[in-house]
């Protein structure tokens, strides 16, 4: 029966540990480290009264310990409730959901596309599951064992496990079309005439390719067909009918009537002065000449010659090559 004091099959209430306590302290020159185990259902009374018994009995020190009361214990004298709070958590957490990721299957179609930004040449292969939705993407670009080559297959592994795992693509189409930097420009495609960079051209493409015209307009991306027939339906306006001069005569006859002669003092309005943004505007209002200097592609300022290439003084974008 000497176990139970620590075991606790047959466990002895908290005043037995304080009497036995009580019994050995004559015989110590210190405290004596146990604790006193009392039930989770202990009170705050019963704690105070452990404590003045103990007092009463000369104790130099005493320590309770409550059951259940830390996160993880050695042992524990409430196994079925303990058990019962385990099946219930776990009954709890069980609606919350977690993203599942849907694979494509082994075989399944796909399209590749060529494209240029900027110089640049590369390749897209997109990946659809058999009802057409996007699943994966895959892109060639740069030689391989480059940097670029290796970031771009990092950043298409990342985009298509986002796909398989329920990420839509309009999203991705929102937060990439528009990113500029360089390689950035023309390119060979019809539809994206310019691009500010790979991953504006990459989401503009897979937009055109696999989302609702309704989604792609909302967002501002258009294929040059539907570019072409906006402008067509805008030039149609009603025409006016032409009437014959007589008929226009009739209805308004001309009458003679004498000249009155006014004389208006105008003055002329002050030129307003001519707007510089850059030194290369500058020199062109000073020398009255133009310079073939291209505008900025992010601000739209005339850009300076700097060495073979051009540099802009408004936001600092280069052409490339300096």
């Amino acid at each position: 029966a000497i176990f139970d004091t620590a075991v606790g099959i047959r466990a002895i209430e908290p005043m037995g540990h304080v009497r036995m306590m009580a019994a050995v302290q004559p015989f110590l020159s210190g405290a004596i480290s146990k604790t006193v185990n009392m039930p989770e259902t202990a009170t705050v009374e019963e704690v105070k009264e452990i404590y003045f018994q103990g007092w009463k009995m000369g104790l130099k020190a005493l320590a309770i310990y409550r059951d259940n009361c830390k996160v993880g214990q050695p042992l524990s004298d409430a196994k079925a409730k303990t058990e019962e709070k385990v099946v219930e958590v776990a009954a709890e957490s069980a609606p919350l959901s977690h993203p599942v990721r849907k694979r494509l299957p082994k075989s399944r179609p796909s399209s590749t596309t060529s494209f240029t930004v900027g110089g640049a040449e590369g390749y897209m292969t997109a990946g659809t599951y058999p009802d057409g939705v996007l699943g994966e993407v895959f892109l060639k670009l740069g030689k391989q064992g480059s940097t670029l080559a290796g970031v771009m297959d990092a950043f298409s592994i990342a985009v298509s496990i986002g796909l398989q795992y329920g990420v839509p693509l309009e999203t991705y189409v929102q937060k990439f079309t528009n990113v500029s930097f360089e390689p950035a420009g023309l390119t060979d495609d019809k539809d994206i005439r310019m691009a500010k960079s790979l991953m504006d051209y990459i989401f503009r493409r897979l937009a055109i390719d696999h989302l609702p015209v309704e989604t792609r307009q909302a967002l501002g991306i258009n294929t040059a067909a539907e570019r072409s027939a906006a402008l067509d339906s805008s030039a149609n306006y009603p025409a006016i009918a032409e009437l014959p001069v007589e008929t226009v005569a009739a209805a308004a006859p001309v009458v003679e009537s004498k000249p009155v002669v006014i004389e208006l003092t105008v003055e002329e309005a002050p030129v307003a002065p001519k707007q510089v943004h850059s030194s290369a505007e500058l020199f062109e209002m000073l020398q009255g000449t133009e310079s073939d200097a291209p505008l900025c592609f992010n601000c739209g300022i005339k850009m300076r010659p700097s060495g073979s290439c051009h540099v802009c003084e408004g936001c600092g974008s280069t052409s490339g090559c300096s």
